[in-house]
């Protein structure tokens, strides 16, 4: 809502007292109102919207002050069931700008928000507000969205979003990500990259891109070109020379609940039976169960790489199978590459690198369609085999 003040003001003397930071009181609203008379002209959090939040809202409400009374305030809203926090407002006394504590309050607002185990924090702030679109952006925040007539002065309000909780033991294992080059091949994508963690010496191109999808393809999707199943990708892996457990809780054919005509079904379940026998031909471990979450962080530690198939709807409101790898894992998270990377959104390979998913959200993740799909192809090192080219 509220943000750093952008009025023009003189800068003031430096402060000569010592500051100190403390969670918000029932005895400090009428000191927070007065400061909301201060900073901002419109959109003014009330008193009662203080008390609030000080009494019943899910939420930190944070001052700083010195000696001379109240220098400014942080507040963030946590959504529960979600992994997002929100700056809802935050400002800071004229006497006490130009002096950092804007960054401050914000840093400090970001360590709080990762230790109550939230991912993102989002804002918006007003156009005309370039002191603090100048402070987010130096902190990395992106803008990935505008609301429209948004403040009581019918101003938009942009918004803003940063990953604050990233995941700390990139100095153990560097993958790199590969951003798949059309809309099908997510599963080669994943499966690259997975062999490039365990074999350096792998290469990622565009040429083995489509030639892996070529071997795992299911043939036909809802529409346009087919994309790869389990089974494929594990036949994939395996013929590189890669030690691969298959887990899959449906042995019935995949993905022919959204195709309607009956000779596109018939192929549909040709190729998986086409590839069911292949496997059987082959050292793959094949578990007809759902992997837990438990077995595969064990895994991931085990120096593995799991290939995952989700629902994209998570990432891109569109209802279709993506696969991810899973690339790291601590107490509290699971991290994962998304080779998916949504140009139009403004995202970069960054923001697609150690996406971070609560451990206790990830059976929910992990899942796709009406018949709760769940399916993950575990790669291990190279046993010794001689690679054997299709």
């Amino acid at each position: 809502m509220s943000a750093v003040t952008s009025r023009p003001r003189r800068r003031p003397p430096a402060t000569s007292r010592a500051t100190r930071y403390r969670e918000a009181g029932r005895g400090d609203v009428d000191a927070l109102a007065a400061l909301e008379v201060r900073c901002f002209d419109t959109d003014r959090l009330s008193r009662r919207s203080f008390q609030w939040m000080i009494r019943r809202g899910n939420g930190w409400l944070e001052l700083v002050e010195d000696g001379e009374g109240l220098l400014g305030y942080v507040l963030v809203l946590f959504h529960k069931g979600t992994s997002l926090a929100r700056l809802y407002s935050m400002a800071v006394d004229a006497r006490a700008q130009g002096q950092g504590l804007g960054r401050r309050l914000l840093e400090r607002a970001e360590a709080e928000a990762r230790q109550r185990g939230s991912v993102y924090m989002r804002l918006e702030v007003r156009p005309d507000n370039a002191p603090a679109i100048a402070l987010y952006e130096s902190l990395s925040y992106r803008k990935f969205a505008v609301f429209d007539d948004y403040y009581e002065d019918h101003s938009d309000a942009l918004r803003y979003e940063k990953r604050v909780h990233t995941f700390r033991g990139l100095e153990r294992k560097r993958i790199p990500l590969y951003v798949q080059t059309t809309e099908f091949t997510c599963g080669p994508a994943s499966l690259m990259m997975a062999m490039r963690a365990l074999d350096p010496g792998a290469t990622c191109t565009r040429s083995l891109e489509l030639q892996l999808w070529r071997e795992a393809t299911t043939i036909f999707m809802t529409s346009g070109h087919g994309g790869c199943g389990p089974h494929g990708l594990a036949l994939a892996a395996w013929r590189r020379g890669f030690r691969v457990e298959l887990f899959l809780n449906d042995p019935k054919p995949l993905f022919t609940e959204g195709v309607r005509n009956p000779e596109k079904k018939v192929v549909l379940e040709l190729v998986h039976h086409d590839f069911v026998e292949q496997l059987e031909q082959t050292d793959v471990v094949v578990e007809e169960r759902a992997v837990s979450t438990a077995e595969l962080a064990e895994r991931i530690r085990d120096g593995a790489m799991p290939l995952v198939l989700i629902s994209a709807y998570r990432f891109t409101r569109n209802k279709s199978p993506h696969w991810v790898l899973l690339t790291a894992v601590d107490d509290d998270f699971f991290y994962l590459h998304d080779p998916d990377v949504d140009i139009d959104e403004d995202k970069t390979a960054l923001d697609n690198s150690y996406v971070p998913v609560a451990r206790t959200d990830f059976e929910r993740f992990a899942v796709f369609g009406r018949r709760a799909l769940r399916a993950a192809v575990v790669l291990y090192r190279r046993d010794g085999r001689r690679v054997r080219s299709k």
